[in-house]
């Protein structure tokens, strides 16, 4: 199903007769977009805080003093709007104190647009679908709180209207391969102790319908979708003892049979003893929004639904084999159906002629069931089989969904760079948390937002905390623009202050900094 769909998505994209602009080529140096940043924390506690190191795209640090110097060069795709063709481009880099390398690439692209169809080469940041930017805890499959991978990624990154829904259905999507960049990093940080990996491949893909005409009918929307990504390739180690200890080395798939297997996940994994994974490690989301647009307000009501195998995948499982010699038999057509649990939840209210509060997110996020706490495969020994134990974001060959030590999906799950065992794993992923944003612009210049969340987690279930861990998250920010009128036009100055308290991350207390210049390159 999944197929047909990014199928039809695509030459949509292709064969969309958009705007009715020239095709006269852009010029590259029209509409240049720099930015001046510097950035310094300090922080009291164990670490930096969690709101002042999540959700920045991997452009933080725990470490308790950091900082950065950061300049940027962008030509947004936004400055051909009136033309067929766009292109766009951009680099981003920051030399950094206390990060996790000192010279940070962050972004470096090219991307081309023909008509609705984009195609973008190289790492760049891309929001998160469905959800507000800045006041949410995140996006549970592709978030924004790890450093972006370089891709080469083909994308209808807007809604486009189908011609012959008379403007009632509109659909988005991309699809994506890419090579993670933190080989280094995974050495450094597991002393190559415990598993690790290198040269692991990436791929993502998603697509969205949104039904609805909010012009004809009433201002109400509907948008579902589903988000999909892939770890596979590479070669990953498994350490096994202490120090001194052997490693066993694990070459998984690779060549045009590795592509095609993590866009459409099948098939299974290779015995064992040809340590070869031939599916890799896929995980996923399923999404809606409903949308309330109306004259003095907005009200947006949204779900997730996260999953990392069939089990979770469809709530939809098998379980009719044989016993004895038959084992290997369907016999009996029987299925079970899991409970939906696991879920993020949110409703995001926006308040349009009102200034001091503007928009308030507030969602609920669940992840303790992952499907039951029993998991066993059908084998010549044991005739049923059952789904469980789906350990999210983590995996047994693969170092898990994160990228330079952050998760890439949602930061409530603790991201390794949290550990000081040296192994590369998520440690907390069974949890419910409440989190709480709001924001205003109480004047022309000045704008806040306050992020507060109360999480408890569990651990995983193989390696469970002894008593549930608490903790509490709070963020108090502020940014000053200066008028276009004034001597400082352009330059910004933001302010926040974050604590954490509790025995899940800790008790941490700091402050940031961060000065930015930013306009159009004359």
């Amino acid at each position: 199903m999944r197929k047909p769909f990014i199928y039809i998505l695509f030459v949509c994209a292709t064969i969309s007769l958009g705007t009715k602009a020239q095709t006269k080529l852009p010029d590259l140096t029209e509409g240049l977009e720099y930015s001046l940043s510097a950035e310094g924390s300090v922080a009291f506690g164990e670490n930096t805080p969690l709101w002042l190191n999540a959700n920045k795209y991997g452009l933080s640090s725990l470490e308790k003093e950091n900082g950065y110097l950061r300049a940027s060069l962008q030509r947004p795709l936004s400055v051909d709007s009136d033309r067929k063709w766009a292109v766009g481009y951009g680099v981003d880099v920051a030399a950094a104190y206390n990060y996790t390398s000192n010279i940070i690439i962050q972004q470096a692209y090219a991307e081309a647009r023909w008509l609705n169809g984009v195609l973008t080469v190289g790492n760049k940041h891309f929001p998160m679908e469905l959800k507000n930017q800045e006041l949410s805890s995140g996006s549970q499959t592709l978030g924004i709180n790890a450093r972006p991978v370089p891709q080469v990624r083909l994308a209808l990154p807007d809604y486009w209207t189908l011609p012959f829904t008379n403007g009632w259905v509109g659909i988005k999507g991309h699809v994506a391969y890419g090579k993670m960049t933190d080989d280094n990093w995974q050495a450094d940080f597991t002393e190559r102790k415990s598993k690790y990996g290198e040269g692991i491949l990436y791929h993502s893909k998603a697509g969205f319908i949104k039904i609805g005409n909010e012009y004809r009918f009433l201002p109400v929307s509907l948008e579902l979708g589903v988000e999909m990504a892939c770890q596979f390739g590479g070669r990953a180690y498994n350490v096994i003892g202490v120090e001194g200890g052997s490693r066993d080395v694990i070459e998984n798939e690779s060549g045009f049979g590795a592509l095609f297997d993590a866009f459409i996940p099948g098939g299974s994994d290779a015995p064992e003893a040809e340590y070869k994974n031939v599916s890799g490690n896929h995980l996923g989301s399923w999404m809606f929004r409903l949308n309330f647009d109306y004259d003095n307000w907005y009200l947006g009501l949204y779900g997730e639904h996260f999953f990392e195998d069939h089990s979770s995948m469809f709530q939809l499982d098998y379980n009719g084999y044989e016993e004895g010699q038959s084992n290997k038999v369907r016999k009996d057509r029987r299925y079970f159906l899991y409970d939906i649990k696991d879920m993020l939840l949110g409703a995001e209210l926006k308040l349009k002629n009102c200034t001091y509060i503007n928009n308030v997110v507030f969602e609920y996020l669940h992840s303790k069931y992952q499907s039951g706490p029993i998991y066993h495969d059908h084998n010549e020994n044991v005739a049923g089989h059952l789904g469980g134990v789906d350990d999210y974001y983590n995996h047994s060959i693969f170092t898990g969904w994160q990228h330079w030590g952050q998760v890439m999906g949602n930061p409530l799950y603790l991201s390794p760079i949290y550990n000081e065992d040296g192994k590369i794993e998520i440690k907390n992923n069974r949890f419910y948390a409440f989190h709480l944003g709001l924001s205003g612009d109480p004047l022309p210049d000045l704008h806040y937002r306050v992020l507060t969340t109360y999480q408890k987690g569990w651990g995983t279930y193989n390696q469970p905390y002894y008593n549930p861990r608490e903790n509490i998250s709070i963020l108090l920010e502020c940014i000053y623009k200066f008028q276009e009128s004034s001597k400082l036009k352009g330059w910004s100055i933001r302010g926040a202050f974050a604590m954490d308290k509790g025995k899940l991350i800790g008790n941490n207390e700091g402050f940031q900094v961060t000065i930015s210049k930013s306009g159009l390159l004359d």
